[in-house]
């Protein structure tokens, strides 16, 4: 069938060259409209439910919401982990889904869950759905600055101007703030004025909550027209506030400001923001939508921004700080150059070793082709042009020509041969179906070579699916090419002389050299595969050398640095030691730009407690740097500097760490969970293991969260006391909620500003247990007022800062840096010192986790898949060749290939890793290729000569046989040295880039390489020794037959 598909191409020359414009146009098209990204979306798909509690402490959020959700939550479909986090006053709960999962699918099933967990929740806490966003969704961050205003002043142009009029923008689901201070009015009540004018402190807050609405009297008629009757009531500042009457007292009204102090404060403060170590800023975070392109939601948020500039008051502006786009812009610029070396490689291969300018146009023209057939089905299948997805198509570049450059040799050999008046047509169709079903196999095999890539699962799936898509579709494209449009373009372009393969100095060098080295194997057959056997052998030192990692870390660019210190610490201290770690990094020349963040922003995607800061370092170019100066130097040198008593550093990067900390909730390489059911005993085993690791070798930095390292002043109601003064638990503790927690009366309107209104005792009179005890007041039935402290015990005690929970399991995390040594060995070294030395209760246990969980199931899986793969490629062979010898002869390429890949991973220094298997998966299938074109060259020079023997009625002779192998693999050195050539060369560029991505890209080419390689050897001087140790076996006995 194949070769009527050829022999059809070359007859209709015009229809193949029409379908090929509609091919073009079509993939011109599908590169237009491709959405660019810098890596693929590595998140799972979550569903965050945000519930505020405010003022309310961590056990008391967990206990009354966090449990509550997490337990409804464990039943949802699809749903693989809940994960909950109590923090002060607010509670996330993080449903992650399984794969494929459809996210608005999954929010409405939480939804529909939700709708029966929200009766199990206190009074007036209404949960709600976090943004329907990506775990990677922070692609923009800006800072509003101007020097003449205040920090309150623009929090507030942020909150009710900038953020509204952003999160219109295409592609962006939420708009965060954090930093600044936001207003509030506080009605500050003094205890004694209440107990004089008899008035409860729960009246002041009915009276502020009542007097604050506008009612609609509807319409009356005067004069023929229509009036609307509004009942003007809402407080629109100090003025409205203080003027309001709480009781009548002797005859008097008593306004509140006879009782109280009214005044615009700063509300309670859980994130701040900070700008080069210059002092506090106000911030916004922009979120991108679930689904939408990246690359988009920045440009429209930027052109927003160029909109609404104009409006803005005068001298403030808005400044990016962070930019994804860069990233973007960066790793497609680093895929886009790779494309253009290897296009002027493979160019450079064809007209070298062919001496034909119009040869060398089949392989030229038929790459961009290739390559525009894989953009259509990108296009097809949604997947956005980024690192990941070009890579594949950069390493099915360095293939995609084989075809084409060995059918351009073999068409050159007939057409040497063509004497005058035979037709041309038939010459070229008789190269092209000499080899092209074999070649056709031979790119089927690369393609199905890549199918274990395709049962790798969540992070590791998300990242190389994209690259398995576009290199299978590039190389199909190029299978499909190599027998419609490569013959065509055969027959059209070599014309006039052909040059012969002995005019070429290459070709000559080449022949002359190895003439000897082959006649050389034929002779010591048995000797060069012992030898073959034992280099294999000797491979497994450097192999087992190979240190492990899931991948190596992408450079985005942009550091983020993420120290944490002792829970407990207040806002003034997390912002004094945030600005001090921003000024120290900013003095380094490497560093453009600091924006540290402590606490948490104002979004669902942001659980962040105050103790834990995240610090955006935008780098300067590299070209800008000192000299000899690496990502990995410089982080060593900040940590270096950045060393402080009672802050444990980690360093990562934006993307990688958002996606990290979604798929384990763990934001370092490697991380520990504790799980159990105390958490003073969590506690107690996570300082074990965090002791333990420390003196692990490798260890940068490990810290375990302290469960039990909040401050805590409990208020424990005396019920005999409360009792005798007919009083309830509730009474007692509506009082502490208002006087000390300044619970949120109402919100006033002010045009399109809304402000909160909180009543609370003052500062003096709640700042201490003392004080607390004497001088808050609880009202009685009989209108007498009782100090706090003869109705309750009132004293300080240690508790959870906040509480961790996974799938309703109570759990501490400990996580630990590593620098300079491999995850594999690190995590086997720290499971081991672990398992001896901490003995674990009952009810309680410890799981490794980071990105050692996901190189684990990585293995899992491909410890299967590749065995089958390897039988799919045997299966094609034995199509191909329909004699077992001859697929088992191919097959042995692929141990062979290894050797290669195996000593340059060694020599470079590179750690085992899923992007290191994806290469070497690769690598088997152009191992089997190259194998496979030499075995048809033998098998066709075999053929002639057994031919010719029968015709004169003889037998094949051994040395018949070794002199056949011989002029085969010689005369057919040039094909397989330029597929070879263009196989290596074509990787070159890819292995040596060094732009954004080339981290990932370097691991994939690296095996390829080296396996090609050492393939080489195999293919010209093992492959002819064993071929003809098999094929003399039926030769021997064949005379040995015809002699007995």
């Amino acid at each position: 069938m194949l070769n009527k598909i050829i022999e059809w191409s070359v007859r209709h020359v015009f229809l193949v060259l029409l379908g090929t414009f509609f091919v073009v146009a079509w993939g011109v098209y599908a590169v237009w409209k491709t959405p660019i990204d810098a890596i693929p979306d590595l998140s799972d798909v979550q569903v965050i439910i945000y519930t505020e509690y405010p003022g309310q402490a961590p056990q008391v959020v967990e206990d009354q919401v966090t449990y509550p959700l997490t337990t409804a939550m464990l039943s949802v479909p699809k749903s693989k982990v809940v994960r909950g986090i109590s923090n002060f006053g607010v509670s996330f709960v993080y449903v992650i889904f399984e794969d494929g999962t459809d996210i608005y699918w999954a929010r409405s099933r939480v939804l529909e869950y939700l709708s029966f967990a929200a009766n199990r929740l206190p009074r007036n806490v209404r949960p709600s759905l976090g943004p329907d966003a990506t775990g990677v969704g922070w692609v923009y961050q800006y800072v509003v600055t101007a020097r003449n205003r205040t920090l309150d002043e623009l929090r507030t142009i942020q909150d009710w101007f900038l953020r509204y009029q952003l999160i219109a923008a295409h592609g962006v689901s939420e708009v965060a703030s954090v930093g600044g201070f936001v207003k509030t009015y506080q009605v500050t009540v003094d205890p004694r004025r209440l107990q004089a004018y008899g008035i409860p402190l729960k009246t002041v807050s009915e009276v502020i909550a009542a007097s604050n609405r506008d009612v609609g009297g509807r319409v009356i008629e005067m004069a023929e027209t229509e009036y609307v009757v509004r009942g003007r009531g809402y407080l629109r500042g100090i003025d409205d506030l203080e003027n309001l009457v709480v009781k009548a007292h002797v005859g008097m009204p008593v306004l509140l400001r006879d009782i109280a102090r009214v005044e615009l404060i700063p509300d309670e403060r859980r994130g701040i923001a900070e700008l080069d170590g210059e002092g506090e800023v106000v911030s916004g975070i922009v979120v991108a939508r679930h689904g939408q392109n990246a690359l988009d939601a920045i440009h429209n948020i930027e052109t927003k921004i160029g909109e609404i500039a104009s409006g803005l008051p005068e001298g403030v502006t808005i400044q990016p700080v962070y930019n994804r786009a860069e990233l973007i812009h960066r790793a497609i610029a680093t895929l886009s150059e790779t494309f253009m070396e290897q296009g002027i490689i493979i160019a450079l291969v064809c007209m070298i070793f062919l001496m034909h300018v119009r040869s060398a146009l089949v392989a030229i023209i038929m790459l961009p082709i290739g390559v525009l057939i894989a953009f259509i089905a990108m296009r097809f299948l949604g997947i956005n042009s980024n690192i990941m997805s070009l890579c594949g198509i950069a390493l099915a570049i360095a293939e995609m020509t084989d075809a084409a450059i060995v059918m351009t040799e073999n068409a050159h050999k007939h057409l040497e041969r063509l004497a005058p008046g035979e037709s041309r047509t038939d010459a070229v169709i008789a190269a092209c179906k000499e080899i092209g079903p074999s070649l056709f196999f031979s790119l089927l095999i690369i393609t199905v070579s890549f199918l274990p890539v395709f049962v790798l699962e969540a992070q590791e799936g998300r990242m190389f699916h994209p690259l398995a898509y576009t290199k299978t579709f590039a190389m199909a494209g190029a299978a499909l090419l190599s027998i419609t449009l490569v013959p065509v373009l055969i027959l059209l372009l070599i014309r006039g002389r052909i040059p012969s393969e002995q005019d070429s100095p290459l070709s000559r060098f080449m022949i002359w050299s190895y003439r000897p080295v082959i006649a050389w194997v034929m002779q010591w057959k048995k000797l060069v595969i012992a030898a073959a056997l034992a280099v294999l052998g000797v491979s497994a030192y450097p192999a087992l050398k190979l240190g492990t990692e899931f991948m190596p870390t992408l450079n985005e660019g942009t550091l983020l640095y993420m120290p944490i210190t002792l829970p407990a610490v207040s806002v003034t201290k997390a912002a004094e030691i945030l600005q001090t770690q921003d000024k120290i990094i900013k003095g380094f020349p490497e560093v453009a730009s600091v924006l540290g963040k402590a606490g948490r922003a104002n979004t669902a995607t942001d659980p962040a407690p105050l103790e834990m800061a995240e610090t955006v370092i935008n780098l300067k170019p590299e070209n800008e740097w000192r000299p000899g100066m690496t990502v990995d130097k410089l982080i060593a040198e900040l940590d270096q500097a950045l060393q402080m008593p009672g802050v444990s550093n980690s360093w990562t990067m934006p993307i990688k760490n958002r996606i990290d900390m979604l798929a384990t909730g763990i934001r370092t390489p490697v991380g520990i969970k504790v799980f159990g059911k105390d958490l003073g005993e969590i506690e107690n085993l996570a300082k074990q293991i965090e002791t333990i690791v420390k003196t692990v070798p490798g260890t940068s930095s490990a810290y375990a969260e302290r469960t039990t390292g909040g401050y805590y002043l409990d208020i424990e109601p005396d019920r005999i006391e409360l009792a005798r003064y007919g009083l309830a638990v509730g009474d007692l503790l509506d009082v502490i909620s208002a006087a000390l927690g300044g619970e949120m009366v109402t919100t006033t309107v002010e045009g399109r500003e809304r402000y909160g209104v909180s009543v609370r005792y003052p500062r003096e009179l709640r700042s201490d247990p003392q004080a607390i005890a004497t001088q808050v007041l609880v009202p009685t039935m009989g209108a007498t007022m009782i100090p706090l402290g003869q109705l309750a015990r009132i004293k300080l005690v240690r508790g959870p800062p906040s509480i961790r929970t996974e799938n309703a399991l109570l759990s501490a995390y400990i996580f630990v840096d590593i620098r300079g040594r491999d995850i594999g060995s690190y995590v086997a070294a720290g499971q081991k010192a672990v398992r001896e030395q901490v003995q674990f209760p009952p009810g309680y246990y410890a799981t490794w986790s980071g990105q050692f969980e996901y190189m684990e199931r990585a293995i899992e899986k491909l410890k299967v898949v590749v065995p089958i793969t390897l039988l799919i490629i045997f299966a094609l062979l034995y199509l191909s060749f329909n004699r077992v010898t001859e697929t088992l002869v191919v097959m042995l390429s692929v141990p062979f290939s290894m050797v290669g890949g195996i000593w340059l991973m060694y020599l470079l220094d590179y750690n085992l890793s899923i992007a290191v298997a994806i290469g070497f998966i690769g690598l088997i299938g152009i191992a089997a290729e190259t194998g496979m074109v030499m075995l048809v060259y033998l098998d066709q020079t075999l053929a002639a000569v057994t031919t010719k023997r029968k015709a004169a009625g003889e037998k094949v002779t051994v040395a018949d046989l070794h002199i056949a192998v011989a002029q085969g693999a010689v005369s057919r050195i040039r094909p397989v040295m330029m597929t070879v050539a263009g196989s290596v060369l074509g990787l070159l560029p890819v292995m040596f880039s060094s732009g954004t991505g080339s981290e990932v890209i370097r691991r994939i080419a690296t095996p390829m390489v080296g396996g090609m390689l050492s393939a080489t050897v195999l293919t010209l001087i093992v492959f002819p020794a064993v071929y003809a140790l098999v094929k003399e076996i039926p030769i021997r006995r064949s005379l040995k037959a015809e002699k007995a």
